[in-house]
């Protein structure tokens, strides 16, 4: 129904805003745990060193999860993602006091970040020209992907095809021939068609995964086809 929200990215972040319920505080809380890279590596590239970088983006999560930049959400924007970037810049600009965001740990909702894990990911970026809102777009394209395959794993893993998804993840995205296609079939003791149906249905799988996970982070429906291309041309750009 127009008006209403699902249980949606954004609805927790409403629920959370208007102090609905500890539950919906909580869906947020782990909402930040998954997506706080993007912010750090955009943090990163905007030139901060990685103990700052770590401390302001613990900092920024904070006051999220404190209510306090709550009021600055948005959600005509539309994507939540947007809604990140730009309140996240706005931090940025007005923490003139850096001390705050080490110092500042709340009760309960402090998003625990490993300096080590961050420093060895954010290693792996290229030194590129990317600008810091462009390596946020493309972290933020990569940590929908893996949240996506990992829910395909874990739904093939519990029917028990576990090794499948392991010799076919390679076909979701990429390109096959005959004899990859064969090649994949001798090692899982599988026909070539048998292959090719079940990289259909990996597929298809998939899809529906990611739509979900995109769904849950625009908030017209309408806009998701947009949002997945968007996706793929920030993982490929």
């Amino acid at each position: 129904m127009e008006g209403r929200f699902q249980t949606t990215h954004w609805s927790l972040v409403l629920a959370a805003r208007t102090g609905e319920s500890e539950e919906s505080r909580d869906a947020l809380e782990k909402l930040c745990e998954a997506y706080w890279f993007p912010l750090y590596a955009f943090i990163r590239r905007k030139g901060y060193a990685a103990e700052e970088a770590r401390d302001l983006t613990q900092g920024y999560f904070a006051k999220l999860l404190e209510r306090r930049d709550l009021r600055q959400v948005r959600p005509e924007l539309g994507r939540f993602r947007s809604f990140l970037l730009a309140s996240v810049e706005h931090f940025l600009s007005n923490e003139l006091d850096r001390e705050r965001a080490k110092k500042r740990r709340p009760g309960g909702g402090w998003i625990s970040l490993d300096i080590r894990e961050a420093e060895d990911r954010y290693a792996m970026e290229p030194a590129d020209t990317l600008t810091p809102e462009s390596l946020f777009e493309r972290k933020w394209a990569g940590t929908v992907l893996s949240r996506t395959f990992a829910k395909l794993e874990a739904d093939w893993t519990a029917q028990e095809r576990s090794d499948r998804i392991q010799a076919l993840s390679g076909f979701i995205v990429g390109e096959e021939t005959a004899a990859s296609y064969r090649e994949v079939g001798d090692a899982l003791g599988m026909s070539e068609n048998a292959v090719k149906a079940a990289v259909h249905r990996l597929r298809k799988r998939f899809g529906q995964f990611l739509r979900e996970e995109i769904s849950q982070t625009v908030r017209d429906p309408r806009d998701v086809d947009d949002e997945i291309r968007h996706l793929l041309g920030a993982v490929s750009g």
